[in-house]
Order: structure tokens, then sequence, then C-alpha cells
């Protein structure tokens, strides 16, 4: 029994002899010790680690702090970007008749708005058809247009409105677009050249102040005047401006 027990004995230090000595690595997993070249294989660039001393890890550790602390603050090169300004706005307001438009554009100024920054623009809600000519250059222009036609038999008067076609001629009204298209194919007839079928306002125009390309200083301006002469203040306009 007692030489069993030795043989044991024996086997077992050779088998741990060889294990440890990294041979029967097929069989059982390596001795976990210094030598472990498989993890070394897996080292990612080492030669950029550098191990410092105690004096240059606490220089590192300061400089670090500092270069917080100013990204924080806004003092180092990291600091935040001022916020973009507000894109221009249209704003409007409205609708006025003749007389209260000029009492509206009063408050404008007692207020402080600039010249030009709220300009007034009409509006009609009802329409006729009529045969036109224009935009002239200028009203001289137009007068030598006027002379033409009166030559060729034609009748013209001035127009008032809408500004688009101003200074311009009107050659007849219509109540429908059938009527305008006739009268400008017999028209064509008897000589006259570039005059076209367009849609005129009929009756009172209303009137709005409006500001095409607000920038956020004059955004803030009209958004603080009194709404009751300005028929409710400033808003976005309903249609984008052109």
């Amino acid at each position: 029994m007692l030489r069993v027990l030795v043989l044991l004995l024996v086997v077992a230090n050779g088998l741990f002899f060889a294990w440890s000595q990294g041979w029967l690595a097929p069989l059982l997993p390596p001795r976990s010790d210094a030598r472990e070249p498989e993890r070394l294989a897996q080292q990612l660039r080492p030669e950029l680690i550098t191990v410092l001393t105690p004096k240059a890890a606490n220089e590192a550790t300061a400089t670090a702090a500092n270069a917080g602390a100013s990204a924080a603050t806004g003092t180092g090169a990291s600091a935040a970007a001022p916020e973009a300004e507000p894109l221009p706005l249209c704003l409007e307001a409205g609708p006025f008749t003749e007389a209260t438009a000029g009492a509206a554009e009063r408050v404008l100024a007692e207020h402080g708005v600039p010249d030009g920054g709220v300009a007034r623009e009409p509006s009609w809600s009802q329409f006729t058809w009529g045969v036109v000519m224009g935009r002239f250059a200028d009203r001289d222009a137009m007068r030598a247009k006027a002379d033409e036609l009166k030559r060729l038999g034609v009748r013209s008067s001035e127009l008032a409105a809408p500004p688009a076609l101003l200074p311009g001629l009107r050659l007849g009204n219509y109540s429908d677009r059938y009527g305008a298209e006739s009268a400008l194919g017999n028209l064509a007839k008897k000589g006259v050249r570039n005059a076209r079928v367009a849609q005129l306002p009929a009756g009172a125009a209303q009137w709005w102040l409006r500001a095409a390309r607000a920038d956020a200083e004059l955004q803030t301006r009209l958004k603080s005047l009194p709404g009751e002469p300005l028929r409710g203040g400033f808003r976005p306009c309903a249609k984008p401006a052109t």
C-alpha cells in the first residue's frame, strides 16, 4: 500500500511539473504567470505608452485641470460660438383706410421706427378686367404712347392702380375676361401693339403697413408698439414677402 502511495505522489509531481512548464498546453490551460506571450501579442501600439516620474505625472495633471477650467468659463480656444442672429421676418399690421393708415404711420414715427423700415401697401377685394399698356419707363414715355394711340383712333386713360403697372394706360374696362380678350383682338387690327389683358382693382383700397424683411432689432421695436392704433399690432405676414 505504501508503494502505491509513493508511486502516485511521484506521478502527481511529474504531472504538476509538466503543467507548470506548459508541456500540457494542448490538454490543460497553461500556468498563469508572467510568461504570457498571447497577451503581449494583443497589445496595440505599446510604443505610445510612457511611464512618467511622479513629478512629471503631477505636472501633466495640473495642465489638464487648467485646460478644463478654461473651456468651462469660455476663455479657452474651445469657447462656445455666439448665437446666430434671427433670420429676417416679414411683419404687417392692418388693414387700414387711407386716413387710419396715415395715423398709424405717425405712431411709427413717434416710436422711433426708422424711415424705410415699414412700407404702405394697398390691397383690393374687387377686380375688373382691362386692356392695358405699361409699365412705362417714365411718365414722358407713357404720354408719348397715349399720343400714338390717339393718332390710331384709340382712346386711353392713365391707370391709378395697381402699383405694378404704373405709370400705365387703360385702353378699356370690362366685366369679364372674355370681353377684354375680344377688345384686345379688335385693337390689334387697328395696329395697337404691346397691349395685354390684366385684372384691375375696383373700389377703394385697403392699406397694410408691412416690413418685408425686419431684422432682429426692428422685430423687437415693432412688436413693442401699442396695438390699438395699429389694428392689433404687427404680426407675421399672411403672404410671403416678394
